[in-house]
């Protein structure tokens, strides 16, 4: 049996990427609450 995380870049960056989050109300949220916190990176 393989393991269960099979990294994608293309697909991780259309999943959680900037566009994507940008798109809906609620990921413009998430993006502003990371830059409350002061994360470094805001999306994958």
């Amino acid at each position: 049996m393989k393991m269960t995380f099979q990294p994608k870049n293309k697909q991780r960056k259309r999943e959680h990427g900037w566009r994507k989050r940008m798109s809906t109300p609620g990921g413009r949220k998430v993006i502003k609450a990371r830059m409350a916190k002061g994360r470094k990176k805001l999306t994958a």
